[in-house]
């Protein structure tokens, strides 16, 4: 039984400075406020993928049929 309880006392310190640290973090700390302004070049925003890509009349006349169909 001392074991456990050792265990616990432990376990509580630890939560504690855990929450002290966590406490000072937010009492002393100020965050920078600004506005952000951060441009993405539309490639990134909506990339145009290779299957995506519109097809052409030959590519189509190209393609074999589908498997599943016949």
């Amino acid at each position: 039984m001392p074991t456990l309880f050792r265990f616990l006392t432990v376990i509580a310190v630890l939560v504690g400075l855990f929450y002290a640290a966590m406490f000072a973090l937010v009492w002393y700390v100020k965050p920078n406020e600004g506005e952000i302004t951060v441009r993405i070049p539309v490639e990134k925003v909506n990339p145009q993928r290779e299957a995506d890509a519109p097809a052409s009349k030959a590519d189509l006349n190209k393609a074999e049929p589908n498997k599943a169909d016949q």
